[in-house]
């Protein structure tokens, strides 16, 4: 589960973070970091949309490139 720091931090700066989801990389979501609590994070979408996604999914910056292994 990603920490409140990093979520803060993604948030203050504008980082547009990757939500891995599922091994499929056509599923992931590409947005920046709104709000969250102890079970859901806010991510506004590009087309500003609005998902509300679980905690537990895998967040990077999108920067950053996908992993060939997802521990999920």
């Amino acid at each position: 589960m990603i920490t409140d720091e990093m979520l803060d931090e993604y948030r203050v700066k504008g980082t547009k973070v990757r939500v891995i989801r599922d091994i499929n990389e056509i599923n992931d979501v590409l947005g920046i970091v709104l709000a969250w609590d102890d079970q859901t994070v806010l991510i506004r979408k590009m087309n500003r949309k609005v998902l509300k996604l679980n905690r537990n999914y895998t967040y990077l910056s999108a920067d950053e490139s996908r992993p060939e292994f997802i521990d999920l």
